[in-house]
């Protein structure tokens, strides 16, 4: 089991509260700010889970990501969590819920996610 968290988000104080948080649970975490560089690092480091935000340089950007992971062999097989404000900031009506097609991804955590949330979601998901 690979305890290494890539976290993909372009605000560095989130990744710094997370990777904080992740740390002294005993976790080896990653960061990028982007979603290219987020890409590239999950096909170098190869972390046992990704957080990502959807917000980045786009409005949709780590949905789009989510399902280039999907898609690529090196990555296909990597957990991915979304954690994201998408649904406060364009003040949205509905929930996200992972699909196989469109959010491939494990879970859809809401910011501002509490800390137990975060952990207990990873800790279920990290392979």
């Amino acid at each position: 089991m690979s305890k290494k968290v890539l976290i993909i988000d372009d605000d560095p104080d989130f990744v710094e509260a997370m990777s904080m948080l992740l740390e002294t649970k005993g976790y080896a975490v990653v960061s990028a700010h982007t979603g290219a560089e987020g890409f590239a690092k999950a096909k170098s480091e190869k972390p046992g889970l990704i957080l990502l935000d959807v917000m980045m340089a786009g409005k949709t950007e780590g949905f789009e990501l989510s399902r280039e992971l999907k898609k690529d062999a090196s990555t296909k097989d990597t957990p991915v969590v979304l954690v994201s404000g998408i649904r406060k900031e364009m003040n949205l009506p509905f929930k996200f819920e992972p699909d196989d097609e469109m959010l491939p991804v494990k879970a859809f955590l809401e910011k501002p996610v509490k800390p137990e949330v975060l952990l207990r979601t990873v800790e279920e998901n990290i392979k």
